[in-house]
């Protein structure tokens, strides 16, 4: 590791955000280079060297690798990160790369709606699943003799959180792999492989880009093998970035450090503002000290998350709270800089009642995005 890379692992994390896999530099060269469009490199001779063709590997997709480790990892060297075209082509590489017929995976019954998709195409090929709720650590329930336990914490959308170092401990012991889905904490959030996990995986497409331009998809993991079998699944699927997102994703990453602490701040404070409406229930945000999963979040996470899920009494009266919205987008994912907000029963994949709310708190000024919040409510009342 070079004296450079060793001074941004202990830098602050603003700091490592805005020098994170920056190039060395060299005098008249751009301190961050363009996207490098190519399908294929100069190669004669032997087929030696780091770029040799497009779906393998790309000069602007190493700069961003580097970058997302240096925020997932800082200060190590034995951490390798790989990035995908989405979040899902992320989930996908680690789940169909590590199992076998046979095999049992774990995966949280709460978790991103698409995981049900998921299932059925493990178990089609011959992959026993158990699932099982975040909260609670209720995956352990159903762990016995598991090849892979699959973590969502926070979970999205309801925000529950499991003790990660728990689950952690009692997969090793029995030889169980570890991955933990960390988009919605962000490695400003929370770092699960200083926790003790195998892989961590998030969709860049959320917060870590956090400008609603970008499908992204990382995966950062501790075990060269285990990473040596995530790198062949991607070769073979082709699910890679193309260079110009690769491009946007790092240039994004210089303002997360900013935008993380904007957004969670004014997350936690609209929490605290919903909690004294009485048409509001089922608020969940880890932040809040009365929130369940609070405990356990503050032992494990430096940051909250920008997401607040409420309920409000009926699908009509979310449907027109959402219209009376002036500041805030209709619109699903989160981690934006624009608010958004959506009743989530309309993509029928979540668990939840028809006037659940997942809202994402984006960089607005807090007074007014409250305030905006407020009024729709009274608004959606009459």
């Amino acid at each position: 590791m070079s004296e450079a890379a060793e001074d941004l692992g202990r830098a602050g994390e603003s700091t490592r955000a805005v020098r994170a896999g920056l190039p060395e530099p060299v005098k008249h060269e751009p301190t961050l280079p363009g996207p490098v469009f190519a399908a294929h490199f100069h190669l004669p001779g032997e087929a030696t060297g780091p770029y040799r063709y497009g779906r393998d590997e790309n000069p602007t997709w190493t700069l961003l690798e580097r970058a997302v480790g240096e925020l997932e990892a800082p200060g190590r060297d034995d951490v390798e990160t790989l990035v995908f075209a989405s979040g899902m082509a992320a989930i996908s590489s680690v789940l169909f790369s590590q199992l076998r017929a046979g095999d049992a995976v774990v995966l949280p019954s709460d978790g991103y709606q698409v995981l049900p998709l998921v299932r059925a195409q493990l178990e089609a090929y011959g992959i026993e699943v158990r699932t099982a709720p975040t909260g609670g650590d209720r995956q352990l329930e159903v762990l016995d003799g598991a090849r892979l336990l699959w973590i969502e914490s926070p979970s999205n959308p309801g925000l529950d959180v499991c003790d990660i170092r728990r689950l952690v401990a009692a997969a090793h012991a029995q030889g169980t792999l570890v991955a933990v889905d960390n988009t919605l904490a962000t490695p400003l959030g929370q770092r699960p492989l200083e926790l003790g996990a195998d892989f961590s995986v998030a969709s860049g497409t959320k917060q870590l880009t956090g400008h609603g331009d970008v499908l992204l998809g990382y995966v950062a993991g501790r075990d060269a093998g285990a990473m040596a079998a995530v790198r062949r699944w991607r070769k073979i699927v082709g699910a890679i970035s193309g260079p110009m997102e690769a491009w946007l994703a790092h240039r994004s990453i210089a303002t997360l450090a900013l935008r993380v602490e904007r957004q969670n701040t004014t997350a936690l404070a609209l929490a605290e503002a919903l909690k004294q409406r009485a048409e509001v229930s089922g608020l969940r945000h880890p932040g809040l000290a009365d929130d369940p999963a609070h405990e356990v979040a503050a032992r494990q996470m430096r940051r909250y998350g920008c997401v607040v899920s409420f309920t409000l009494p009926t699908r009509t009266r979310a449907e027109r709270f959402l219209e009376s919205l002036r500041l805030v987008e209709d619109a699903t994912s989160f981690g934006g800089v624009r608010s958004t907000a959506e009743r989530r029963r309309r993509w029928g994949g979540d668990d939840v009642p028809e006037g659940f709310i997942r809202m994402s708190v984006g960089a607005e000024d807090p007074e007014d995005l409250i305030a905006d919040v407020l009024r729709a409510l009274d608004e959606s009342a009459e």
